[in-house]
């Protein structure tokens, strides 16, 4: 492939950029210890991803639900998780500071070195389901060097549609095949493909802990292959 012709670098940031299970699950167990309580904080975790976050935007993309931004179906999944749980006695406050703990995501330690490598000779943004607000608070708390923040909350949609990954390539100003799509999820490489983007998988099978399985492998229509943002930095020339 050309390299030459990518100018900018699109991330997919949970789970490719940041750690979001372990944060969550960190978080989780400082609330319990502080305040008495004990739960499965990883199936505490596991759940406001997937039901929270993963089937809710896949709800929100069919119109199965109204419109709302990453933090309103976080905090939607939460109150449940909290009665499913058994946990009691959290004022608004504490609950909206649990909430907020997605914006505190930490990144995966060769993120932050790996990018700034990449700064060097490319645009980077992210391009999320995250909102607006939760990506640009968990950039300043991590310090993830972006020149750009992107949402799909600019088109009030999630991915995998299309129109998020156009967007992207609209407000940047380049056509969709000077842009590459970093993601550790085929879905979201799939999406950004159907508008012409180019693709680099960075697989995170830490994502979910100690779990087995996964889809981590290479394929024919993935352009670059990386172990992480280090190799990937190597593999872009930078």
């Amino acid at each position: 492939m050309d390299l030459s012709t990518i100018k900018a670098l699109a991330f997919d940031v949970f789970g490719t950029v940041v750690d979001w299970r372990g944060t969550v699950i960190r978080e989780l167990e400082q609330l319990g210890k502080a305040r008495g309580f004990k739960a499965d904080w990883a199936k505490f975790a596991d759940t406001w991803r997937t039901k929270g976050y993963l089937e809710a935007t896949a709800k929100v993309r069919r119109g199965e639900l109204p419109w709302m931004n990453a933090d309103q179906l976080h905090r939607r999944m939460l109150d449940e998780l909290l009665t499913r749980f058994g946990i009691e006695g959290l004022s608004e406050a504490e609950k909206n500071h649990l909430n907020r703990v997605w914006h505190r995501l930490k990144p995966w330690s060769d993120a932050t070195s790996g990018m700034k490598r990449m700064r060097k000779a490319y645009l980077l943004t992210t391009l999320s389901n995250g909102n607006m607000a939760l990506l640009t608070n968990m950039a300043k708390n991590a310090g993830l060097p972006w020149d750009c923040v992107l949402s799909s909350e600019l088109v009030k949609s999630y991915k995998p549609d299309p129109r998020v990954y156009q967007m992207a390539a609209d407000l940047l100003g380049l056509p969709a095949n000077q842009v590459m799509m970093v993601a550790a999820h085929k879905p979201d490489l799939q999406g950004a493909r159907a508008v012409g983007m180019k693709l680099a998988f960075v697989p995170r099978p830490k994502e979910w802990g100690a779990k087995k399985g996964g889809d981590y492998g290479n394929e024919p229509w993935i352009d670059v292959y990386a172990i992480d943002f280090r190799e990937l930095a190597a593999k872009l020339g930078v």
